[in-house]
């Protein structure tokens, strides 16, 4: 029979600490009530053989190679998760209840271990926010801020439903854009593979021949043979140089103070910006008016809804705002110095609505009309930036063989 090992409250408000043999985990939660514990953590302890080992008889090998296995749930995993426990609560079957369902359903390893810790944490008091918030890199920061407003609005079913179909256009979008970028990022590849070909075979080749030329050969082809000359002599030392960067580029994109440098930099970027900001104004619209509309106080609406923003800058620029309304202001008012995700009409809209009272309908309103735009402005961006790319990387390959021609044409005229 399992044993779980627990920590749990008496009567007395001391904290009581032992080993309990049960069938399950619910056995054993009943089984301490019984004893008047109210459990704080319950976890089943790992199976043992007489001399300590596990069963296996692995030992520390065995413990090694869970810790190679991946413990990331894929988005995929994911989405079905979010979308069938949905349609679970909107069913009406409780949450624990769910959770075991869709633990027993789950199609992976790593996944059934993550609904399980999600259930234990749920069962032993921990809300489904919190329980989830353990786990971030499964559930990432803007999908837990939309549970804690499901949960705090009593509206979790119509919330994941939220998050799933979320969910489904992001991937959409991500299909979308690999698609159209897959035909360019095979030429990009090939270009390169065409370029080392060239510094390291041909170019040393013609360069004798370069050589023997009177006057200077072109700038651009000075260029091309002095960067064959390093990828030769160089090349390995060029390689570490270029990997140590990429990774302390990804370090400093990483920390905070390179996220918001990162982050600013995409909003000022002529067609990634916009839309970024477009779509975080989409999903704040939407989840405010959806909090408000449940009779959530609009504060603390304000302060659920700007975690779904995603990007910090925007962030903080919503957290003045915040401020302003604690302090009496109107919302649209508040909204005013956030130029960068409302414009003048929306803000005019909001002030509106909250003059009339239809805060909650204008904002989902205002969120449906700018999803739409957003999907016209996405396939435009995606069907401008195919052709922009290959337009590069024409004219990448087209320099490097105008440079080699070039010093050819000038020994031709010589010779004439």
């Amino acid at each position: 029979m399992p044993a779980f090992s627990y920590k749990a409250l008496q009567a007395d408000g001391k904290i009581a600490e032992g080993v309990i043999e049960a069938a399950g985990r619910p056995d054993a939660l009943r089984q301490m009530e019984t004893l008047g514990l109210r459990p704080v953590n319950v976890a089943e302890k790992a199976a043992t053989t007489k001399n300590g080992a596990t069963p296996s008889g692995l030992g520390d090998l065995g413990k090694l190679s869970l810790q190679f296995r991946s413990q990331k749930v894929s988005g995929k995993e994911l989405e079905n998760f979010t979308r069938l426990l949905s349609s679970l609560l909107a069913a009406g079957v409780p949450l624990s209840r769910a959770l075991v369902i869709l633990q027993k359903e789950a199609s992976s390893a790593t996944a059934k271990a993550q609904w399980k810790a999600v259930h234990d944490l749920v069962i032993d008091g921990f809300s489904l926010g919190d329980a989830m918030a353990k786990s971030p890199e499964t559930f990432p920061r803007v999908y837990v801020a939309m549970v804690e407003a499901g949960e705090a609005g009593g509206f979790l079913d119509v919330v994941l439903a939220q998050i799933a179909e979320f969910q489904s256009r992001e991937k959409e979008l991500k299909s979308k854009v690999l698609t159209a970028m897959l035909y360019p990022c095979i030429l990009f590849v090939l270009a390169l593979g065409i370029l080392i070909l060239l510094l390291t075979f041909f170019i040393p080749k013609l360069q004798p021949i370069f050589n023997n030329l009177h006057g200077s050969l072109p700038l651009i082809t000075q260029v091309i043979l002095g960067a064959s000359h390093v990828v030769r002599s160089y090349g390995l030392l060029v390689g570490a140089g270029l990997v140590g960067l990429f990774f302390l580029v990804r370090t400093w994109f990483v920390s905070p103070k390179g996220r918001r440098s990162w982050e600013g930099l995409i909003l000022k970027a002529p067609l990634v910006g916009p839309l970024i900001a477009q779509f975080a104004m989409a999903r704040f619209c939407r989840m405010l008016g959806t909090l408000i509309g449940a009779g959530v106080p609009l504060v603390h609406g304000l302060n659920v809804a700007r975690r779904s923003i995603g990007n910090q800058i925007l962030v903080d620029a919503v957290a003045q705002a915040i401020e302003r309304v604690q302090q009496g202001g109107r919302l649209g008012q508040s909204l005013a110095d956030c130029k960068t995700l409302f414009a003048g009409s929306v803000l005019e809209m909001i002030s509106v609505a909250e003059e009339s009272g239809k805060l909650d309908v204008e904002l989902v309103r205002i969120a449906v009309v700018t999803e739409n735009d957003l999907d016209r402005n996405l396939k435009t961006a995606v069907a401008f930036a195919e052709p922009l790319l290959l337009f590069f990387i024409a004219g990448f390959i087209g320099t490097i063989f105008i440079g080699m021609l070039l010093p050819i044409l000038s020994m031709s005229q010589y010779i004439k």
